[in-house]
């Protein structure tokens, strides 16, 4: 089954449109972990991307994963636990895939807790920011539906439509 074109681009499109909330989402937490490693920044190491690019790929691979489990259904259909749970799998492949790639030479055996915080850390936030993603969306579509016509003219009849017209009788 191929999709045509501009399905693919929108999905593209929402694909990194969540990767650059949950970036931005993810954003204090990298400048928090900065100021925890490093409280008089000595160490000159760009602590924003700490949050932002595992956030950005985290949302992107959640938007992935929402897109194949989500298929067809309705946002209503949907439930937070289940989304949390597509989230925490997203945030696990991301966290774990550092270590994955990454060479196990001596000095990164020796620190077998951090692949643990790290990859723990990134699931639990993707889990929330899945959470989070969807009961924003809830709330967004609630507002748009409870809005309605709100702000839109009331438009009459136009002068041409109370005239009636030679020779025809209603």
């Amino acid at each position: 089954m191929r999709l045509p074109i501009m399905t693919v681009l929108r999905r593209l499109r929402g694909a990194l449109l969540m990767g650059l909330i949950w970036a931005m989402a993810w954003l204090p937490i990298g400048l928090l972990v900065g100021m925890i490693v490093d409280p008089d920044g000595s160490m000159d190491e760009p602590w924003m991307l700490v949050g932002t690019l595992p956030g950005f790929f985290a949302g992107v691979f959640f938007s992935a994963v929402l897109g194949i489990a989500a298929h067809r259904r309705r946002l209503a259909e949907l439930t937070v636990p289940r989304v949390a749970r597509w989230g925490a799998a997203a945030g696990l492949l991301i966290g774990a895939l550092p270590f994955v790639l990454g060479s196990q030479n001596e000095s990164t055996t020796r620190l077998w807790l951090l692949p643990i915080v790290v990859t723990g850390t990134v699931t639990l936030l993707s889990a929330v920011s899945a959470a989070g993603s969807l009961v924003l969306a809830r709330r967004s579509e609630r507002l748009e539906l409870s809005e309605g016509g709100a702000g839109m003219p009331t438009i009459g009849k136009a002068e041409f439509e109370t005239r009636e017209l030679p020779g025809v009788r209603r």
